[in-house]
């Protein structure tokens, strides 16, 4: 056996359907597991001062597979340099179609043996799936007009 972080990802997809923390939570917990971070985007009322209605998130047809690769990038470069042979399990899931507030629109979950590592995994993972994955956000203000927000956005 090698020094090597053993990273599972246990989910990285996209959702038409609502997704959890909760669920996310579950997926990823263990015995090994010493530290649970996780993280819930939620549909907020307002952006820049204005008041919101709901959002809607439309994906590119390629965002299913940028989603897997930048999980998988982020294990590459995290197993090869964080010594250690405890499990690290990742778990995310991108809300796709109409959502309403306080709907979760992003949720990620990672478990780790020590918080230090749980914690920089989750953080970059949500970074990086914001920055990368080409989805699009719909917003529906509650005075009838509507802005398209870009990926990252």
């Amino acid at each position: 056996m090698g020094t090597e972080s053993v990273f599972e990802v246990v989910h990285a997809v996209l959702s038409a359907e609502p997704i959890s923390v909760d669920q996310a939570i579950a997926a990823v917990e263990s015995d090994t597991a010493g530290a649970v971070v996780s993280f819930s985007g939620v549909v907020r009322n307002h952006d820049g001062g204005r008041p919101v209605e709901r959002l809607s998130y439309s994906a590119h047809p390629t965002a299913h597979q940028v989603m897997a690769d930048v999980v998988a990038r982020l294990v590459a470069e995290h197993s090869a340099g964080e010594p250690g042979t405890q499990p690290v399990r990742i778990w995310a899931a991108h809300r796709i179609g109409m959502l309403e507030i306080g709907d979760p629109a992003l949720v990620c979950a990672v478990s780790a043996a020590h918080r230090g590592q749980a914690f920089a995994v989750c953080s970059e993972l949500v970074d990086r799936i914001k920055d990368q994955v080409p989805i699009w956000k719909e917003q529906f203000f509650t005075d009838g007009t509507v802005e398209w927000v870009g990926a990252g956005g």
